[in-house]
């Protein structure tokens, strides 16, 4: 296995970890596209919470504003180039309780459609021969283009719900290969440290 890639938390504010691989490999159940390293971050109020459930959440798809951290910033967590961007892809309805259920089964459908409907709107930085991805961002808000150098901090875009998503959240991994089709995943780590499910990071503007 490959050494960690230390990189920064790409956002600020409170968001909630899932699917870590401080719990499980491959964190998301699949080594496919090398995600075996993969982590997701949800943003959440300063409660800790995502959007209230209601009763109609349970049974309809709700739209991505109702959501706490739609449209926050995403930061570069390296220093880097940036190789690839896509922004193309729509951020469709968050779905919870019922809906998704229905969402879950047409995953082998995106699967099949290849990266970038899993991905949806994505950024891709080389650092140091490794590549980092942040994906699921919003349509239209991309700042950064291909071949555009970018230091640890910048703003790239913003948190969105396209692609691959059940709501507005970040997708963060990285791996030895442009096209990820035919990479090895690579381990991240936070400032010394992968976080683990549920926990709650918070990270100052």
């Amino acid at each position: 296995m490959a050494a960690p890639l230390e990189v920064r938390y790409p956002f600020a504010g409170r968001w909630l970890v899932q699917n870590s691989p401080a719990d499980r490999v491959p964190s998301h159940g699949t080594a496919v596209f090398a995600t075996s390293f993969a982590i997701d971050f949800v943003p959440v109020d300063a409660a800790g919470r995502t959007a209230p459930v209601r009763l109609g959440s349970l049974v309809r798809s709700e739209p991505p504003e109702r959501f706490p951290g739609f449209g926050r910033d995403v930061l570069a967590p390296v220093r880097g180039v940036v190789i690839a961007t896509h922004d193309a892809e729509h951020d469709h309805h968050a779905h919870r309780g019922l809906p998704s259920i229905g969402y879950a089964l047409t995953q082998p459908r995106r699967v099949r459609a290849g990266w970038p409907s899993l991905a949806g709107n994505h950024v891709l930085i080389e650092s140091g021969g490794i590549v980092v991805a942040l994906c699921h961002l919003q349509r239209g808000s991309l700042r950064v283009r291909p071949g555009q150098e970018v230091e640890a901090g910048d703003v790239l875009g913003r948190c969105g719900n396209s692609g691959n998503s059940t709501e507005p959240h970040l997708h963060v991994q990285a791996f030895d290969n442009p096209d990820p089709s035919a990479a090895r995943a690579v381990p991240l780590s936070f400032g010394g440290v992968v976080p683990r499910n549920r926990q709650i990071i918070d990270v100052a503007a």
